[in-house]
């Protein structure tokens, strides 16, 4: 009989050596990203409430005045989902990927 213990070490130890995963060091430095910014529309970040917090965000680094970042807001939600997609887009779409 085959001891488990030991097939799920190899397990582990094979599924570590697939992924480049060194076990002693688990902890790995953030890489620096360059180009646009990419949002996963079927995650969490795809959520409504985020793009609106993201909007005003990059609404805010852009120089927009609160009066400029209102009037999206208020544009972003006068529809449904799709027209406040349609709208970050519009205004972000040069930096910023929705995906799908």
């Amino acid at each position: 009989m085959v001891d488990s213990l030991v097939v799920l070490k190899n397990l582990r130890r094979l599924t570590q050596e697939k992924l480049n995963i060194n076990p002693i060091n688990m902890i790995r430095k953030k890489e620096e990203r360059n180009g646009p910014i990419v949002i996963d529309l079927t995650g969490p970040d795809g959520n409504a409430f985020n793009l609106l917090g993201l909007a005003n965000q990059f609404g805010k680094q852009l120089g927009w005045d609160p009066k400029r970042r209102g009037e999206l807001n208020t544009e972003m939600i006068s529809g449904d989902y799709e027209n406040l997609l349609q709208v970050f887009d519009r205004e972000f779409g040069s930096f910023v990927i929705l995906e799908r």
